[in-house]
């Protein structure tokens, strides 16, 4: 069963990628694609977990596409996530001390 979803999951991708190419005239193809790969990558991480069938589809759909869309909002405002990541373990790091004081 998970072979069988894994590779309807690949697939779909594959053919996601060639319906993304007819965009290529397209200023906003890049960002479609850049999309379309943190989607794969999410949805790939979640299965790997175990979590990936936890909640509905729809659920599932809009946790993927939120945590994506902040993603990429990030990245165009210059903001990367590993710098996002160290001002959140900054930001940490003063609530630890604060709490030991």
């Amino acid at each position: 069963m998970k072979k069988i979803l894994l590779g309807l999951i690949l697939i779909s991708s594959v053919c996601a990628c060639e319906s993304i190419s007819q965009y290529a005239g397209s200023g906003d193809a890049s960002t479609k694609a850049k999309l379309h790969s943190c989607l794969v990558n999410e949805a790939t991480a979640k299965y790997q977990a175990g979590t990936l069938f936890t909640q509905g589809v729809v659920a599932t759909s809009k946790e993927l596409a939120g945590t994506c869309i902040k993603k990429l909002a990030l990245q165009s405002a210059g903001i990367s996530e590993e710098t996002q990541s160290m001002a959140s373990t900054i930001i940490q790091n003063f609530q630890s001390f604060g709490a030991a004081q």
